[in-house]
């Protein structure tokens, strides 16, 4: 179902069109995002509702539409803003019409669905992406080559600690969050998914899961609060706790341990380092690729990728990593 006049391959003196998939909270962060990059342009909207973000409330002339078919104008692209369980089907007709897809986080909410979603993009020769922007951030890109490079000696423990806070508002909001349907589960699904990504990113997938899971402040089907604990083929120990129980609201964080020391990670940022032969400086002087932080970033990297014919900064089969870490945290619960 390619379009001719519309090719995958958009040339490098063309903007590049983007179709919004979803008009709830988190689409106003990429139609703000787009408005900020060169050589992008928001040119359709799809809504289940009919309404815009309120972000791009003053852009009348984009067209707002119910479904894909609708659409009777050439793009290039979508961004899909919609909730996680949303995401498959989206992808599945975007690929089919060959778009490429970028998502929101998580892929999908089963290995089922990120494998037929990693398939259709491959079938159809565009490109899938995931927007999991925290791999943007300067700061996580040095400390993955620094990880790469062995220069934090021989880590034996990680540990992520995801506190979080949310009303019973929060859920009432929207009838879908904290149902396994549709969001696929509780904070480990949502709020602690970034840093899930980030885990993974950085050490790998654990070969060993526990977990004890439970709901205990608000009404919903999935978790609310759960701990994990992990051992990683290299024998390394990771603990995980999520929650949207802990009040007040806490900031993430990952604590690293190893031989040389100890670093804490918070908000894209070092908290702490104390290890032998790394200070703040060598830090900085990781050299990193220049991308610009957040969606932004992931936006600039996935145009990039279409143009260059490269794999996306995180493509399909990294951001199913994570989805796979967190079925087995659902799975192994006690």
């Amino acid at each position: 179902m390619n379009n001719p006049e519309n090719p995958s391959h958009p040339s490098n003196g063309a903007p590049f069109r983007f179709v919004l998939v979803g008009t709830g909270v988190i689409s106003n962060a990429y139609v703000k995002a787009l408005d900020q990059l060169p050589g992008v342009e928001l040119v359709g909207i799809v809504s289940r509702s009919g309404k815009r973000p309120e972000s791009a409330s003053g852009e009348g002339e984009i067209p707002v539409v119910t479904g894909l078919s609708e659409l009777e104008i050439p793009y290039d692209a979508v961004i899909l803003a919609t909730p996680n369980g949303c995401h498959h089907p989206e992808a599945l007709e975007a690929a089919a019409r060959g778009k490429h897809v970028l998502s929101e986080k998580v892929l999908g909410i089963s290995l089922e669905t990120c494998d037929e979603m990693i398939a259709a993009c491959a079938k159809n020769k565009v490109k899938l992406g995931v927007a999991y922007q925290r791999r943007t951030s300067p700061v996580n890109r040095r400390l993955k080559k620094l990880l790469e490079e062995g220069a934090l000696g021989k880590v034996f423990a990680v540990d992520l600690e995801a506190k979080f806070y949310r009303g019973e508002d929060y859920y009432k909001k929207s009838s879908y969050r904290g149902n396994k349907a549709v969001d696929g589960g509780g904070p480990f699904f949502q709020q602690a998914s970034h840093d899930l990504d980030l885990l993974v990113w950085f050490f790998g997938r654990p070969e060993r899961v526990a977990s004890a899971l439970g709901t205990f402040r608000h009404d919903i089907e999935s978790e609310d609060h759960g701990a994990a604990i992990m051992k990683f083929p290299s024998g390394q120990i990771g603990t995980i706790i999520a929650s949207t129980c802990c009040e007040p609201d806490q900031p993430a964080k990952i604590s690293i341990h190893s031989d040389r020391g100890t670093m804490v990670l918070g908000g894209d940022q070092i908290l702490r380092l104390e290890m032998d032969g790394l200070d703040a400086a060598k830090v900085d002087a990781v050299e990193v690729e220049d991308l610009r932080s957040g969606q932004e970033g992931i936006i600039q990297d996935f145009v990039q990728a279409v143009r260059e014919d490269r794999p996306p900064l995180i493509c399909g089969t990294q951001a199913r990593a994570s989805v796979e870490l967190i079925l087995k945290i659902y799975q192994s619960d006690i």
